[in-house]
């Protein structure tokens, strides 16, 4: 199941939640204030690297630049 970001429109808070394929968008309130008006927020994400490279190889992993938080 996905986690998504969202924002209340109405108190501004930030907050995360997990989501399953059936949840039906109408249910998601905010854990702050209970509104409904929420929006889903655009994320990044990551994909994980292979488990048999080192830290600062740039060779494996996620990252083939070697610029990335995980490849230090």
């Amino acid at each position: 199941m996905p986690i998504y970001n969202f924002s209340c429109q109405k108190c501004g808070k930030n907050f995360d939640l997990l989501v399953g394929v059936t949840r039906e968008e109408t249910e998601i309130k905010c854990p702050h204030c209970g509104s409904r008006d929420v929006k889903k927020n655009l994320t990044a994400f990551g994909i994980g690297g292979s488990s048999d490279s080192s830290p600062g190889d740039s060779s494996g992993g996620s990252c083939s630049l070697g610029t990335c938080p995980t490849c230090f």
